[in-house]
Protein backbone atom coordinates (compact mmCIF):
# COMPACT_ATOMS: atom_id res chain seq x y z
CA UNK A 1 0.00 0.00 0.00
CA UNK A 2 2.77 2.55 1.15
CA UNK A 3 4.96 1.54 -2.40
CA UNK A 4 1.81 2.09 -4.02
CA UNK A 5 1.22 5.80 -2.31
CA UNK A 6 4.72 6.56 -3.20
CA UNK A 7 4.32 5.41 -6.68
CA UNK A 8 1.39 7.78 -7.43
CA UNK A 9 3.15 10.95 -5.29
CA UNK A 10 6.26 10.61 -7.55
CA UNK A 11 4.08 10.37 -10.71
CA UNK A 12 1.95 13.45 -9.77
CA UNK A 13 5.28 15.50 -8.71
CA UNK A 14 6.67 14.28 -12.51
CA UNK A 15 3.69 15.67 -13.96
CA UNK A 16 3.26 18.78 -12.49
CA UNK A 17 6.85 19.70 -12.93
CA UNK A 18 6.21 18.51 -16.67
CA UNK A 19 3.45 21.13 -16.78
CA UNK A 20 5.63 23.51 -15.01
CA UNK A 21 8.28 23.27 -17.57
CA UNK A 22 6.30 23.00 -20.25
CA UNK A 23 4.62 26.58 -19.34
CA UNK A 24 8.63 27.87 -18.21
CA UNK A 25 9.70 26.79 -21.38
CA UNK A 26 7.34 28.98 -23.53
CA UNK A 27 10.12 30.74 -25.12
CA UNK A 28 12.42 28.73 -24.55
CA UNK A 29 14.02 28.37 -28.20
CA UNK A 30 13.08 31.77 -29.72
CA UNK A 31 15.43 33.56 -31.21
CA UNK A 32 16.51 37.42 -30.41
CA UNK A 33 14.75 38.79 -33.12
CA UNK A 34 11.63 36.49 -32.05
CA UNK A 35 11.31 38.29 -28.70
CA UNK A 36 12.13 41.81 -30.03
CA UNK A 37 8.89 40.98 -32.61
CA UNK A 38 6.71 39.85 -30.33
CA UNK A 39 8.15 42.74 -27.82
CA UNK A 40 6.88 45.01 -30.48
CA UNK A 41 3.69 43.43 -30.58
CA UNK A 42 2.71 43.80 -27.36
CA UNK A 43 4.19 47.16 -27.43
CA UNK A 44 1.69 47.86 -30.13
CA UNK A 45 -1.00 46.29 -28.68
CA UNK A 46 -0.63 48.27 -25.79
CA UNK A 47 -0.07 44.88 -23.55
CA UNK A 48 3.12 46.91 -21.48
CA UNK A 49 3.77 43.77 -19.13
CA UNK A 50 4.67 41.56 -21.92
CA UNK A 51 6.26 43.98 -23.86
CA UNK A 52 9.07 44.62 -20.75
CA UNK A 53 9.26 40.98 -20.22
CA UNK A 54 10.29 40.31 -23.64
CA UNK A 55 12.67 43.42 -23.70
CA UNK A 56 14.14 42.45 -20.67
CA UNK A 57 14.65 38.83 -21.79
CA UNK A 58 16.31 39.97 -24.84
CA UNK A 59 18.77 41.48 -22.81
CA UNK A 60 19.37 38.59 -20.36
CA UNK A 61 20.02 36.31 -23.04
CA UNK A 62 21.31 37.80 -25.53
CA UNK A 63 22.96 40.71 -24.24
CA UNK A 64 25.58 41.05 -27.41
CA UNK A 65 22.66 40.53 -29.78
CA UNK A 66 21.78 43.72 -32.24
CA UNK A 67 18.36 43.90 -30.82
CA UNK A 68 20.02 44.41 -27.15
CA UNK A 69 20.76 48.00 -26.87
CA UNK A 70 17.56 49.23 -29.08
CA UNK A 71 15.56 46.76 -26.34
CA UNK A 72 17.04 48.98 -23.57
CA UNK A 73 15.49 52.25 -24.96
CA UNK A 74 12.19 50.29 -25.90
CA UNK A 75 12.36 48.97 -22.47
CA UNK A 76 12.28 52.41 -21.20
CA UNK A 77 9.39 53.53 -22.81
CA UNK A 78 7.33 50.50 -22.19
CA UNK A 79 7.67 50.99 -18.67
CA UNK A 80 6.83 54.68 -18.89
CA UNK A 81 3.84 54.34 -20.81
CA UNK A 82 2.77 51.58 -18.02
CA UNK A 83 2.66 53.87 -15.49
CA UNK A 84 6.29 52.74 -14.02
CA UNK A 85 8.24 56.41 -13.69
CA UNK A 86 11.21 55.68 -11.68
CA UNK A 87 11.79 52.44 -13.35
CA UNK A 88 11.78 54.20 -17.00
CA UNK A 89 13.89 57.03 -15.70
CA UNK A 90 16.72 54.35 -14.33
CA UNK A 91 16.16 52.75 -17.24
CA UNK A 92 17.14 55.81 -19.25
CA UNK A 93 19.57 57.00 -17.36
CA UNK A 94 21.97 53.37 -17.40
CA UNK A 95 21.13 53.78 -21.29
CA UNK A 96 22.55 57.27 -21.30
CA UNK A 97 25.53 56.12 -19.41
CA UNK A 98 26.23 52.65 -21.29
CA UNK A 99 25.19 54.43 -24.98
CA UNK A 100 26.23 58.74 -24.67
CA UNK A 101 27.10 58.22 -28.51
CA UNK A 102 23.64 56.42 -29.81
CA UNK A 103 21.75 57.62 -32.60
CA UNK A 104 19.14 57.60 -30.22
CA UNK A 105 20.15 59.26 -27.20
CA UNK A 106 18.86 62.52 -27.80
CA UNK A 107 15.22 60.37 -27.82
CA UNK A 108 16.22 59.02 -24.77
CA UNK A 109 16.70 62.82 -23.09
CA UNK A 110 13.31 63.53 -24.69
CA UNK A 111 11.56 60.27 -23.19
CA UNK A 112 13.13 61.24 -19.68
CA UNK A 113 11.78 64.85 -19.71
CA UNK A 114 8.37 63.35 -20.55
CA UNK A 115 8.48 60.92 -17.88
CA UNK A 116 8.86 63.90 -15.34
CA UNK A 117 6.91 66.12 -17.34
CA UNK A 118 3.32 63.66 -17.77
CA UNK A 119 4.72 62.40 -14.32
CA UNK A 120 3.95 66.27 -12.94
CA UNK A 121 1.13 67.58 -14.53
CA UNK A 122 -1.35 66.73 -11.39
CA UNK A 123 0.90 69.66 -9.79
CA UNK A 124 -0.79 72.26 -11.96
CA UNK A 125 -3.64 70.58 -12.37
CA UNK A 126 -5.55 72.62 -9.57
CA UNK A 127 -4.80 75.25 -6.83
CA UNK A 128 -7.84 74.13 -4.60
CA UNK A 129 -7.95 72.95 -1.79
CA UNK A 130 -4.77 72.24 -0.66
CA UNK A 131 -1.91 74.64 0.87
CA UNK A 132 0.25 75.55 -2.06
CA UNK A 133 3.81 75.59 0.13
CA UNK A 134 3.44 71.91 0.14
CA UNK A 135 3.15 71.10 -3.17
CA UNK A 136 7.11 70.01 -4.68
CA UNK A 137 6.95 71.46 -7.72
CA UNK A 138 11.13 69.32 -8.24
CA UNK A 139 9.35 66.99 -11.27
CA UNK A 140 8.42 69.89 -13.30
CA UNK A 141 12.02 71.76 -13.08
CA UNK A 142 13.48 68.25 -13.56
CA UNK A 143 11.18 67.99 -16.56
CA UNK A 144 12.96 71.37 -17.83
CA UNK A 145 16.33 71.11 -17.35
CA UNK A 146 15.69 67.75 -19.32
CA UNK A 147 14.06 69.62 -22.14
CA UNK A 148 16.74 71.97 -22.22
CA UNK A 149 19.86 69.83 -22.06
CA UNK A 150 17.71 68.40 -24.94
CA UNK A 151 17.24 71.22 -26.86
CA UNK A 152 21.12 72.56 -25.55
CA UNK A 153 22.96 69.31 -26.84
CA UNK A 154 21.01 68.36 -29.92
CA UNK A 155 19.28 71.52 -31.04
CA UNK A 156 18.59 70.00 -34.18
CA UNK A 157 17.32 67.07 -33.15
CA UNK A 158 13.46 66.26 -34.19
CA UNK A 159 12.31 66.21 -30.68
CA UNK A 160 13.91 69.68 -30.14
CA UNK A 161 10.78 72.04 -31.10
CA UNK A 162 8.31 70.17 -29.22
CA UNK A 163 10.62 70.04 -26.12
CA UNK A 164 11.24 74.16 -26.52
CA UNK A 165 7.11 74.60 -26.43
CA UNK A 166 7.06 72.41 -23.33
CA UNK A 167 9.63 74.44 -21.76
CA UNK A 168 7.90 77.30 -22.18
CA UNK A 169 4.57 75.67 -20.66
CA UNK A 170 6.74 74.69 -17.88
CA UNK A 171 8.02 78.26 -17.25
CA UNK A 172 4.93 79.66 -17.67
CA UNK A 173 3.20 76.79 -15.25
CA UNK A 174 6.11 77.41 -12.45
CA UNK A 175 6.26 80.93 -12.06
CA UNK A 176 2.21 80.53 -11.83
CA UNK A 177 3.37 78.18 -9.24
CA UNK A 178 5.67 80.83 -7.24
CA UNK A 179 3.38 83.65 -7.41
CA UNK A 180 0.38 81.61 -6.17
CA UNK A 181 2.51 80.61 -3.36
CA UNK A 182 3.66 84.54 -3.13
CA UNK A 183 -0.29 85.03 -2.99
CA UNK A 184 -1.21 82.29 -0.05
CA UNK A 185 1.72 84.02 2.20
CA UNK A 186 0.54 87.66 1.30
CA UNK A 187 -3.31 86.98 2.25
CA UNK A 188 -1.73 85.75 5.85
CA UNK A 189 0.65 88.33 6.70
CA UNK A 190 4.01 86.74 5.72
CA UNK A 191 4.76 89.62 3.34
CA UNK A 192 8.45 88.88 3.61
CA UNK A 193 8.17 85.15 2.37
CA UNK A 194 5.66 86.32 -0.34
CA UNK A 195 7.82 89.36 -1.42
CA UNK A 196 10.92 86.58 -1.57
CA UNK A 197 8.78 83.73 -3.69
CA UNK A 198 7.84 86.91 -6.39
CA UNK A 199 11.54 87.68 -6.35
CA UNK A 200 12.83 84.11 -6.98
CA UNK A 201 10.23 84.09 -10.05
CA UNK A 202 11.30 87.22 -11.74
CA UNK A 203 14.59 86.05 -11.19
CA UNK A 204 14.54 82.28 -12.69
CA UNK A 205 11.33 83.38 -14.96
CA UNK A 206 11.24 86.83 -16.05
CA UNK A 207 9.57 86.88 -19.17
CA UNK A 208 6.28 84.38 -17.52
CA UNK A 209 2.90 86.51 -17.99
CA UNK A 210 2.11 85.36 -14.25
CA UNK A 211 4.97 88.03 -12.89
CA UNK A 212 2.82 90.84 -13.70
CA UNK A 213 0.36 89.77 -10.59
CA UNK A 214 3.75 89.03 -8.66
CA UNK A 215 5.06 92.51 -8.66
CA UNK A 216 1.37 93.83 -7.89
CA UNK A 217 2.01 90.79 -4.60
CA UNK A 218 5.43 92.85 -4.41
CA UNK A 219 3.97 96.51 -4.41
CA UNK A 220 1.56 95.20 -1.56
CA UNK A 221 4.06 93.31 0.45
CA UNK A 222 6.84 95.98 0.99
CA UNK A 223 3.91 98.58 1.52
CA UNK A 224 2.71 96.31 4.29
CA UNK A 225 6.21 96.40 5.50
CA UNK A 226 6.37 100.15 5.66
CA UNK A 227 9.35 99.83 2.97
CA UNK A 228 8.46 102.71 0.51
CA UNK A 229 11.12 102.90 -1.70
CA UNK A 230 11.33 98.93 -2.58
CA UNK A 231 7.42 99.11 -2.94
CA UNK A 232 8.26 102.35 -5.50
CA UNK A 233 10.62 100.30 -7.29
CA UNK A 234 7.51 97.37 -7.64
CA UNK A 235 5.67 99.95 -8.89
CA UNK A 236 7.78 101.51 -11.37
CA UNK A 237 8.63 98.13 -12.44
CA UNK A 238 5.34 97.15 -13.07
CA UNK A 239 3.97 99.87 -15.25
CA UNK A 240 7.19 99.91 -17.18
CA UNK A 241 6.90 96.46 -18.31
CA UNK A 242 2.94 96.25 -18.26
CA UNK A 243 1.77 99.44 -18.61
CA UNK A 244 -1.76 98.48 -19.95
CA UNK A 245 -1.92 95.75 -16.81
CA UNK A 246 -5.37 95.39 -15.44
CA UNK A 247 -4.31 96.29 -12.26
CA UNK A 248 -2.89 99.51 -12.94
CA UNK A 249 -6.38 100.79 -14.06
CA UNK A 250 -9.03 102.60 -12.42
CA UNK A 251 -9.22 104.86 -9.31
CA UNK A 252 -9.10 103.66 -6.22
CA UNK A 253 -11.91 104.90 -3.65
CA UNK A 254 -11.59 106.95 -0.17
CA UNK A 255 -7.96 107.95 -1.05
CA UNK A 256 -6.00 104.51 -1.90
CA UNK A 257 -3.67 103.80 -4.34
CA UNK A 258 -4.70 102.13 -7.52
CA UNK A 259 -2.78 98.66 -6.49
CA UNK A 260 -5.38 98.75 -2.96
CA UNK A 261 -8.17 97.82 -5.09
CA UNK A 262 -6.94 94.63 -5.60
CA UNK A 263 -8.96 91.53 -4.34
CA UNK A 264 -6.76 89.67 -2.14
CA UNK A 265 -9.12 86.83 -2.54
CA UNK A 266 -9.33 86.62 -5.98
CA UNK A 267 -7.89 83.19 -7.21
Amino acid sequence: MKRASLAIFVMLCLAGCSMLKSKSDETENWKDNQFYTEAKKALNNHDYDKAIKYYQQIEIRYPYSRFATQAQIDLAYAQYKNGDTEAALNAIDRFVKLHPNNPAVDYAYYLKALCNFNGDLGFFASYIGQDPTERDSKGARDAFESFKELATKFPNSKYTPDAIQRMRYLIDSLASYEIHVARYYLKRGAYIAAANRVQYSLKEYPQAPANEEGLLILVKAYDALGMSDLRNDAERVLKTNFPDSKYLKGEAPSGKRWWQIWNEGSD
